[in-house]
C-alpha cells in the first residue's frame, strides 16, 4: 500500500510506540510505502530518501494505484516551499495548514496548488518554482532565514531539524537530492581535496575523535561552516574542523568534503 503524509509534519519512529525514538520526519505532500501494519502503527518505507520507521497509521492517508501514479509524475515537477515557514489555505474549507521549507507544491501555479483534488491557496513569495542556482550569494540569502533554528533529533522542519536534516531541506532548494543522515550524505557526489579548492554549497562532513561521520554541514568558503549544531548557525572552519567561540575550542573533526 502506498501512502501520502497530509499533515505538516509526521514524526518517523525507530519502534511502534509514541515514546519511541525520532528517526526522522515526513514533510506535507511526501510518499511512503507501508510495509508492515501493526494496530494504530505502521511500518513505512519513505519515497523520498529511503528512510523506514514507524508512523501513527491514522497520519497518513491510502492512495489507489491511479492516485498514486498521477500524484507520483506531479511531484517530479512539483514548485517547493523556500522559506522556513508559511501557511496555505484550503480551498474546500477554509482551513490553514502550516508548511515547512522544503514541502513540494503539486500543480502549482500563481499561488495555488492542489493534492488529491484538494486546492490550496500560498504566499507565492514563500514558492520557488525552480532550483535556485547555487553560488554564495544566494547560499547566505536563504541561509539567514534558517539561522537559529533550534536543533532536534530527527527533525526536519523549521521548529526544529538535525545537521543532516538541515542539509537535506537547504540544498533540495538548490535542487540538489540528498538522503537523510550525515554518513549516507557523504556517500553522494564527489570528492574535494581540502578547504583550498572548496566551493560554496560543498558538504563537509566531521567526527566527534572517532573516526566515524557523525555531523555535517554546508561550507560558505573555504573558513566558514553552515550547520546545526544546538541551533543553526555560522562557526570557524579550517583543516581542523569547526572551531566554535561559544566553546572556546574545536567541536568538531575535519573527515570529507563533498561536492554534489
Amino acid at each position: 500500500m502506498v501512502a501520502i503524509a497530509l499533515h505538516s509534519v509526521i514524526p518517523v519512529r525507530a519502534e511502534a510506540r509514541e515514546g519511541a525514538e525520532q528517526n526522522t520526519q515526513m514533510l506535507f505532500g511526501e510518499l511512503c510505502t507501508v510495509l508492515e501494519e501493526k494496530p494504530r502503527w505502521n511500518r513505512v518505507l519513505l519515497e523520498s530518501d529511503g528512510q523506514e520507521g514507524w508512523v501513527d497509521a491514522k497520519m497518513i492517508t491510502p492512495m489507489s494505484d491511479s492516485e498514486y501514479a498521477a500524484y507520483r509524475e506531479a511531484y517530479e515537477e512539483a514548485a517547493i516551499v523556500a522559506f522556513p515557514m508559511t501557511y496555505a489555505v484550503s480551498e474546500n474549507n477554509g482551513q490553514t495548514i502550516p508548511l515547512s521549507a522544503g514541502t513540494r507544491l503539486t500543480h502549482y501555479q500563481d499561488g495555488h496548488f492542489s493534492v488529491l483534488g484538494v486546492g490550496f491557496r500560498i504566499d507565492p513569495s514563500m514558492v520557488i518554482t525552480a532550483p535556485r542556482e547555487l553560488n554564495k550569494e544566494n547560499l547566505l540569502q536563504t541561509a539567514r532565514f534558517f539561522l537559529n533554528t533550534p536543533y532536534l533529533w530527527g527533525g526536519k522542519n523549521a521548529l526544529g531539524m538535525d545537521c543532516s536534516g538541515f542539509t537535506q531541506v537547504l540544498m533540495s532548494l538548490f535542487g540538489r537530492r540528498l538522503l537523510r543522515n550525515a554518513s549516507e550524505q557523504a556517500t553522494q557526489g564527489q570528492p574535494v581535496a581540502d578547504l583550498s579548492q572548496v566551493q560554496a554549497g560543498d558538504l563537509v562532513f566531521f567526527d566527534h575523535e572517532d573516526g566515524r561521520i557523525s555531523h555535517v554541514g554546508i561550507a560558505l568558503d573555504s573558513g566558514r561552516v553552515l550547520h546545526c549544531s544546538g541551533r543553526v548557525k555560522v562557526e570557524k572552519l579550517d583543516e581542523t574542523g569547526i572551531f566554535s567561540p561559544e566553546q572556546g575550542g574545536y567541536t568538531h573533526h575535519l573527515i570529507q568534503i563533498r561536492r554534489n
